[in-house]
């Protein structure tokens, strides 16, 4: 499972570092057909590793190497849609939820954005992207309603609608859950799965953080519960375990939290790690309109990158 970290204390430093972010100013760019492709680098002790160029990446496109005709370290805007789960087993995380979700608003940059959406009975999402942290602030649940579902799937398929044209900046979901999706709201909506939410994210480039939270598992277990009864109660205090496949496949990060641990640190640690990814880009060898895998390397021992797993080409 991924740990989000923090830059003050965790991103790696040397003296040649200067010399190195100088290098890394050129940026090489692509037409409309680049594939972008956001990377996050850790060594072994899972600290974030800021100071590569592009010679020591290479990107895979259905096993074969392509060209890397685009690279930047710098922090890249973002458009960012945290979506909160206010259902029943939520109730008590409240001020742990509005906390964190402040820090997370105060590490915004300059050219990022944000919106601020809500699953429990109905799925919420504030207006208009904004940079104003007062606002977002704002945006935030007041109430959680104590017998609300857990509309997981349709909450992350709602915010990926709610990105709409827009601009060049990437797309982010930042998503904190405590429970498994209860399908849909009511018997006319159709059902959206983990499987649409991954396909949609993938066709529609959208980075997914998770964050899953184990608020229920101080509860009592009953006397006399055997084997059975307590793996399925042990279970139901966990997340729903698609969230980090959600967040594999679209490059993203996940990270589980228990009951009173500070959600602040993980949220703040989104924010740092977004911004201290690669961007790297190559043009998309063929046009056919499939899905094709990526794949992608660095050439120092010791180094795991994170990325998407895959995109669909443009078709002619």
């Amino acid at each position: 499972m991924n740990r989000f970290l923090t830059r003050g204390t965790l991103v790696l430093c040397a003296l040649g570092v200067l010399g190195a972010a100088a290098r890394q100013q050129q940026t090489f760019r692509g037409g409309s057909d680049t594939v972008r492709v956001f990377v996050t680098v850790t060594d072994r002790d899972g600290r974030l590793v800021t100071t590569l160029t592009r010679d020591n990446f290479e990107v895979r496109d259905e096993g074969k190497p392509q060209p890397i005709t685009q690279f930047d370290n710098r922090p890249q805007p973002i458009r960012l849609i945290v979506m909160l789960d206010v259902s029943g087993s939520m109730e008590g995380n409240l001020p742990l939820l509005r906390a964190g979700g402040a820090q997370l608003f105060a590490r915004l940059l300059t050219d990022d954005v944000a919106r601020v959406g809500a699953f429990g009975h109905e799925v919420t999402i504030s207006p208009v992207f904004t940079h104003n942290p007062d606002e977002l602030s704002a945006a935030l649940p007041t109430a959680i309603a104590p017998d609300a579902p857990t509309p997981l799937w349709r909450g992350i398929d709602q915010a990926l609608s709610a990105f709409g044209d827009g601009d060049d900046k990437r797309k982010v979901i930042l998503v904190l859950s405590d429970g498994k999706d209860t399908g849909p709201l009511t018997f006319r909506q159709r059902v959206v799965s983990q499987a649409d939410v991954i396909d949609r994210a993938r066709r529609e480039d959208a980075m997914i953080y998770a964050v899953g939270m184990r608020s229920r598992s101080t509860r009592s277990i009953p006397p006399g519960m055997g084997p059975g009864g307590l793996q399925a109660a042990l279970l139901a205090d966990m997340p729903d375990p698609g969230l980090a496949r959600v967040a594999e496949e679209s490059g993203g990060g996940y990270t589980e939290i228990r009951f009173g641990q500070d959600l602040g640190s993980a949220f703040a640690g989104v924010a740092d790690e977004l911004h201290t990814q690669y961007l790297l880009g190559y043009a998309a060898p063929k046009r056919d309109g499939k899905v094709h895998g990526i794949n992608v390397r660095v050439s120092q021992g010791g180094l795991k990158p994170r990325a998407r797993k895959s995109y669909v080409a443009p078709k002619e």
